[in-house]
């Protein structure tokens, strides 16, 4: 509209100007004065128009006095002496959002820019067990969480994957190892505290090596000898046949106490046939407690129990003994309970010395003791 005004008042001027040049009544100044009045009007007449088209100035809000809605958590890895863990996994989950960051050489980590809120917090590392922080992180707040100890991971952990079958078939093949004066099979004594309980086939496996070891036919010929030395059990003889007749005796002395205390009985009564070392208390309470297990076991559930199998054991050898050995010498009921009581005494006094003075093997030194 302002430019039709200027426009339409500019050709009346031109018109004006040019009636007017054409007669003659003008001079130049005129002219000039003319002009200049024509352009103030138009100023006059566009001012206004333009006053009314102008809009009001408004201020936008300014968006940086709204409050933060992020934060910062802070905080270090140590383990329990207080020794910084570099490279821990540190993950942090707040709602839905969740993110992961990893300490640094000094054990420190920093989650920056996250949401504020309540957090979960986990914190891991090779050899460490997991350790989890929580927390609430205020708008705009740097939060300094304590310390996060980690503890070393236990090696019920390592066997966690193994069944019980397969730490007790570990086990005895240690104890497998074990000899007296390096020669003398010494398998039936457990040192491990946490010694897992033995299946059928494993008191099976345990008894057949210890009975069929080279070094028992050797020990059964040594005392074979001494009678003969002795003339024991003289209906048997002089002479290689009476050699071999108190070698076969003797033999068959330790072989059936073995099958029936070790074996048989174990098996059916669910009683484990190892002697558990102690190792720690008084020696008074130790010497107690090796002859107490000459009558006491502990059971297949962990318990201890009074000791039937060996008893039992002891009893069933003792009787199948009236076979062999020669008639003057059978007395019945009075020989199988000389027999059973011998072997019961014969296990308290092996109980004692290995408590007392069979070396631990290597494999035992670093274990703790305790049973």
């Amino acid at each position: 509209m302002a430019s039709s005004v200027i426009s339409d008042s500019g050709r009346m001027c031109q018109q004006s100007y040019s009636d007017r040049c054409s007669r003659g009544r003008y001079p130049a100044v005129g002219l000039r004065k003319l002009g200049l009045v024509t352009a103030t009007l138009a100023a006059l007449t566009i001012s206004p128009f333009a006053q009314t088209q102008s809009p009001p100035s408004a201020t936008s809000p300014d968006s940086s006095s709204s409050p933060a809605m992020t934060g910062s958590i802070t905080g270090s890895v140590i383990d329990k002496d207080g020794a910084e863990i570099p490279n821990a996994s540190v993950a942090l989950k707040i709602g839905t959002f969740s993110t992961q960051s990893v300490s640094g050489g000094d054990g420190t980590f920093i989650f920056k820019d996250v949401p504020a809120g309540s957090f979960e917090m986990t914190v891991s590392a090779t050899g460490f067990a997991n350790q989890a922080q929580t927390g609430t992180l205020q708008p705009g707040e740097t939060h300094a969480i304590p310390p996060v100890q980690l503890v070393v991971a236990t090696t019920v952990e390592v066997n966690v994957s193994q069944t019980r079958e397969e730490i007790a078939e570990e086990q005895i093949h240690l104890q497998e190892q074990q000899h007296i004066l390096g020669v003398i099979p010494n398998f039936y004594v457990s040192y491990d505290p946490e010694a897992q309980r033995l299946n059928s086939r494993q008191k099976l496996e345990l008894g057949w090596k210890f009975t069929f070891n080279p070094v028992m036919f050797g020990i059964a010929g040594v005392v074979a000898g001494i009678q003969q030395a002795n003339n024991t059990f003289s209906g048997y003889g002089q002479g290689a046949q009476g050699y071999a007749k108190r070698f076969g005796a003797a033999y068959a002395d330790f072989a059936s106490g073995t099958l029936f205390g070790n074996v048989v009985f174990p098996v059916l009564l669910k009683q484990d046939p190892r002697y558990f070392y102690k190792g720690t208390g008084t020696r008074k309470s130790r010497f107690f407690y090796a002859v107490a297990n000459a009558v006491i076991c502990k059971g297949d559930n962990g318990h201890w129990q009074p000791n039937y199998s060996s008893v039992m054991g002891s009893l069933a050898a003792g009787g199948l003994s009236n076979l062999y050995y020669p008639p003057e010498s059978r007395n019945g009921v009075g020989l199988t309970f000389e027999n059973s009581l011998f072997g019961i005494g014969g296990s308290a006094a092996a109980a004692v010395i290995q408590e007392f003075l069979i070396r631990k093997p290597a494999h035992a030194q670093d274990q703790p003791s305790g049973h």
